[in-house]
């Protein structure tokens, strides 16, 4: 190890001093140009931190410099007059103050965090939203792919269990999530996908004859039929393809959104994963690497009560995932994942602050997996079957989305009859 890092360093030092004559130029200090205070849209953080440096006081500088929580007590106190506890130290991270209280923090807080959504149960936008305005345009676009994504679940499901293909996974009941959160972003946004985001391709231009050749794997899938279905990609619409171990695809998003900081481009990295997937140590991983790097990526978790056939309750004692992203140093927001407009404000606004201010975001979408894990899976094994039904009927994203187009005047039964037998 000892060899590798000296062999590393001599060949860092080496490029630098060949590229850009660092070490010959002692007016390149990272102090006077590179870790200045950002201001509010982050316009310095578009700077990407180096890699190499010697000196530790210089790390040191920058994290004191990129937590203001420290800085913003002691102003408040001022404001305050409180000098009790201004006794304190300086530390790698921020200055910590001392108290004569011995308190624990609780495991778990004194209230929830609520859930941001626009449209009631019955489709009717709740007072004081605030919601964006969509066009009737993007509105019937956002409409007519959530049922395309169902009737083709539907399709490749019927497919498999008549044997024509061996694997196949659905979307039922988180449609929403899928086409509103893709609505909101842009092609030039980077998508690394978890498994259960097709309609996000199906949104960005992949056609149903693009995605039967992948779940086939005749000569017309881009892999090659080396791949099992569902496992999508498109470099032509920057969707990473779906690789099968849980939450590895969160730290490459880091490092994708990192080179687009480095690039200065208008655009940012998102990933997707489920519940299950924050169990995982790359879940931690890619977080903390966000946090750090200050990197542009979106986090979209799908918080859809199982892990298979493990409930949260069993997963994890904290309040959800979008407290995760707090301790991280990660803004965070829970959104009702069954609710399309809030999905899409939601994504849309977590996509102006990753560009803008250069930090990455964390969006908890709570949701309800409607259709088993997978067709290898039998979920009326491990939940009851009317709770499915409840998730199903009432609680159903693609119908409260439609009665609010409706009652817009967007939408009629005909055109909802000509759509689902076309």
């Amino acid at each position: 190890m000892a060899i590798w890092f000296k062999r590393s360093t001599n060949i860092s030092h080496q490029y630098l001093k060949k590229r850009i004559s660092f070490w010959e130029n002692p007016s390149h200090s990272f102090h006077t140009n590179i870790y200045l205070p950002t201001n509010s849209i982050g316009e310095n953080c578009r700077n990407p931190t180096p890699f190499f440096c010697e000196s530790k006081a210089l790390f040191s500088s920058r994290r004191f410099e990129s937590i203001k929580t420290g800085r913003d007590e002691d102003l408040q106190q001022d404001i305050n007059g409180d000098h009790q506890n201004q006794q304190g130290q300086d530390f790698p991270g921020g200055r910590i103050r001392f108290t004569s209280a011995m308190n624990f923090n609780s495991e778990f807080p004194m209230k929830r965090i609520p859930c941001y959504r626009v449209l009631d149960d019955n489709g009717h936008p709740i007072m004081h939203s605030g919601f964006r305005q969509v066009s009737k345009d993007d509105t019937l676009k956002m409409y007519t792919s959530m049922v395309t994504l169902q009737t083709m679940d539907n399709i490749f499901y019927e497919a498999q269990r008549q044997g024509r293909m061996s694997f196949y996974l659905t979307s039922y009941g988180e449609d929403a999530i899928n086409i509103a959160s893709a609505a909101a972003l842009t092609q030039d946004d980077i998508i690394l996908p978890q498994y259960r985001e097709h309609g996000v391709l199906l949104w960005r231009g992949f056609t149903l004859q693009e995605f039967a050749n992948q779940c086939f794997g005749n000569k017309a899938d881009y892999g090659k039929g080396r791949q099992m279905p569902i496992h999508y990609g498109s470099s032509a619409l920057n969707y990473f393809n779906v690789s099968s171990p849980i939450a590895t695809q969160l730290p490459q998003a880091v490092g994708a959104a990192y080179s687009l900081k480095m690039d200065r481009k208008n655009a940012c990295a998102v990933t997707y994963f489920g519940d299950g997937g924050s169990s995982e140590g790359d879940f931690h991983a890619g977080l903390n690497f966000a946090a750090v790097t200050e990197a542009p990526v979106i986090f979209i978790c799908r918080n859809n009560g199982w892990a298979i056939s493990t409930p949260i309750s069993e997963q994890f004692r904290s309040d959800g995932v979008v407290v995760k992203g707090q301790a991280y140093g990660i803004p965070s927001i829970r959104v009702d994942g069954n609710d399309a407009l809030a999905v899409y404000c939601a994504t849309r606004a977590a996509r102006e602050m990753a560009i803008n201010e250069q930090k990455p975001i964390l969006l908890e979408a709570i949701t309800y997996r409607v259709g088993h894990h997978s067709t290898s899976d039998d979920s009326t094994k491990y939940r009851p079957a009317d709770e499915i039904e409840h998730w199903k009927t009432a609680r159903n994203p693609i119908a409260r989305f439609r009665k609010w187009v409706n009652r817009n005047g967007w939408w009629s039964d005909e055109g909802e009859s000509k759509l689902r037998t076309t």
